[in-house]
């Protein structure tokens, strides 16, 4: 099943907008909608969700748009930190199930001798 996708004057009605907020917001870097190959912009659910959240921090706690810009900038940075954070402990997990008598860590005496490792094809 493909993902609705809205035309700018849908998405602006869903997201409480006039279409020239969104195509300002588009042009600030705030919400950046799908385009056609004609040009014209695409919504997705996604995007409506994003331009009520910069509507209520614009409106409600009085953030300016630069404010707003970064706010999404962090948030999509912490998300992708997230997923890679799941990533990772989804290999560690597969490691160990390939190799349990060698998942556990032990400690290494601390000293000025330099150890040459070289990784083991899987």
């Amino acid at each position: 099943m493909a993902a609705a996708v809205f035309a700018i004057s849908i998405a602006a009605d869903l997201a409480g907008m006039h279409a020239q907020t969104l195509r300002t917001y588009d042009r600030l870097g705030l919400v950046t909608p799908h385009r056609t190959s004609g040009g014209g912009r695409r919504y997705s659910r996604r995007d409506v969700e994003l331009l009520r959240e910069v509507q209520r921090l614009s409106q409600e706690e009085g953030v300016n748009l630069a404010g707003i810009k970064r706010i999404i900038e962090l948030t999509n940075q912490v998300e992708a930190l997230q997923a890679r954070v799941g990533e990772l402990l989804n290999e560690v997990e597969y490691l160990k199930a390939r190799r349990p008598s060698r998942g556990e860590l032990v400690p290494v005496p601390r000293s000025n001798a330099l150890v040459v490792w070289k990784r083991r094809p899987l």
